[in-house]
């Protein structure tokens, strides 16, 4: 069955996550901050998602601006940052202004020139997907932008990736979903999609009951994989 769709997963995978961090602490006065902030982006990012994940077993959803903030201040609390002024704030603004890695425009328009629909299925809320997707210039290149808002639960529950055949009429194998997180990836696979883990980080394969079909490094090869 051919592929149809293209649906993207949006923070670390179309935007990257490191951006935020790695720009404040070029800004004069960060210089302390600057000594810390590869372990504050890391330790950000994996209480983001954490407690995506405890949110939505417990049943206690609430949108993912939330989590992006009580997950930054656990960072910055563990490096003992929490009360540097204007840091949390200025991080905070610059999540919002995140970078497009840079193959992703490209990338993006050669799916189209071949036909294929793109979206992004993300647990961003609506606000900040638009915000990313607008600083990055590519809401041309994206049919839609998917929030997990729509159902109130954060990935992997399934009805997330329910969205994707709803809103395009496509069945699972149609789907190529990209995610450079590699638990979405194996969630995405265990569902029927075929799925492609761009695994920037060059991490060990996750140890789940399903795997990604393919394992890239960046995106650039996507739209031949797309093709085949």
């Amino acid at each position: 069955m051919p592929i149809t769709t293209c649906i993207f997963d949006a923070y670390g995978t179309l935007f990257d996550v490191a951006a935020a961090a790695r720009t404040a602490a070029t800004e004069p006065g960060r210089e302390g901050f600057a000594r810390h902030w590869p372990q504050i982006a890391e330790s950000w990012r994996l209480k983001q998602l954490q407690y995506t994940w405890l949110r939505a077993v417990t049943g206690r959803h609430t949108d993912f601006w939330q989590v992006t903030q009580d997950g930054l201040d656990w960072a910055l609390e563990a490096q003992g940052l929490a009360d540097e002024p204007g840091l949390r704030e200025r991080l905070l603004q610059l999540y919002w202004e995140l970078d497009a890695y840079p193959e992703v425009p490209g990338m993006l328009e050669a799916l189209k020139a071949r036909g294929l629909a793109t979206a992004i299925l993300s647990n961003g809320a609506p606000e900040m997907l638009a915000a990313a997707v607008r600083s990055a210039g590519i809401g041309d290149l994206l049919d839609d932008v998917l929030s997990v808002e729509a159902v109130g639960i954060f990935k992997p529950a399934r009805q997330v990736y329910d969205m994707v055949g709803a809103r395009f009429g496509c069945a699972p194998r149609e789907v190529l979903f990209v995610s450079s997180n590699g638990w979405d990836a194996a969630a995405a696979a265990d569902y029927g999609f075929v799925t492609a883990w761009a695994n920037r980080a060059a991490e060990p394969l996750e140890r789940l009951p399903a795997a990604p079909a393919h394992v890239l490094r960046d995106l650039s090869g996507l739209p031949d994989l797309a093709a085949r």
